[in-house]
């Protein structure tokens, strides 16, 4: 089918909902040139071609088959839940609403089991591998992590009989708000930093140090600040973005890389034996 074909296919809505999310790519990749925060970061950066190709474009259309048609398609025929349109009488803002705010507080407590679980950070450390942080950066996230956190985000809309209208109205508020926290922007949000997420904040999140371990939130910056993970010094400037570790810097690799074996009883071996070397040298130092 060709492009014209498919807008054809497409309600007003899902138009209007995808020519926002390409002119909001647009915009924030042209203020990154007028009011950039790291000014030496440049347009074309390493993996540019696979965050914008593959993640974006090929492995989301994949993605969005696979949950839709396959995966939330058989949950409904399971209770054929949809049926009862149980969401169908709330204005469209409500609905829309009410699924922002309860999937990303979700997102805020799913981010956080990532970055403390060993299985769920092999999912997600493709996300933190890019060392520039920019409107694309956002979208390179491993496949199983998308269909989990996408799976959650758009079976309740379908099963709770929601208006159609709600799924792309709602994608389109994840992508631009996605692009948004994660651009290259010297923005300066005062006290709505509070309430609303920005690049102010997730940047220092996607810096090496204490910033990962906080800031996991996504739409509303007040999960952070109400159960105390929030971070963001005024004294400092975000940077070495990226992971420690080595890392895959093609889109097939990094998905690979995920189902790695773990090797810990080794590492934990070594790091027993290690120990006990440095106590005996201390106590034959005397010092214990």
């Amino acid at each position: 089918m060709t492009l014209h074909g498919v807008l054809a296919h497409m309600s007003t809505v899902e138009r209007l909902s995808l020519a926002a999310i390409g002119a909001s790519a647009v915009l924030l990749a042209l203020l990154e040139r007028i009011l950039p925060y790291t000014k030496d970061q440049t347009f074309f950066r390493e993996g540019f071609f696979d965050d914008f190709a593959l993640y974006t474009i090929a492995q989301n259309y994949a993605l969005s088959i696979v949950i839709f048609s396959i995966v939330i398609a058989r949950l409904d025929a399971i209770g054929d839940f949809s049926r009862l349109h149980l969401l169908a009488h709330w204005p469209l803002w409500l609905q829309v609403s009410v699924f922002v705010v309860t999937h990303d507080f979700y997102i805020y407590w799913m981010h956080r089991w990532q970055h403390r679980n060993r299985f769920m950070w092999r999912l997600h450390e493709a996300h933190h591998s890019p060392t520039s942080v920019d409107w694309l950066s956002g979208s390179r996230s491993h496949c199983v992590e998308i269909l989990i956190n996408q799976t959650v985000e758009f079976a309740p809309i379908v099963l709770l009989g929601a208006s159609p209208d709600v799924i792309p109205l709602k994608g389109a508020i994840s992508a631009v708000w996605g692009m948004y926290i994660h651009s290259n922007l010297n923005v300066h949000t005062g006290r709505l930093q509070w309430v609303i997420n920005g690049p102010e904040m997730h940047r220092w999140h996607h810096a090496m140090g204490k910033g990962m371990r906080s800031n996991f939130a996504t739409k509303l910056a007040v999960w952070d600040w109400m159960f105390g993970t929030a971070y963001l010094p005024s004294s400092q400037r975000a940077a070495d973005y990226g992971l420690r570790a080595w890392f895959p810097k093609h889109y097939l690799g990094q998905t690979l890389y995920a189902f790695r074996p773990f090797r810990w009883r080794a590492r934990s071996r070594a790091l027993v034996l290690g120990s006990l070397a440095v106590d005996s040298e201390s106590a034959a130092a005397g010092d214990l």
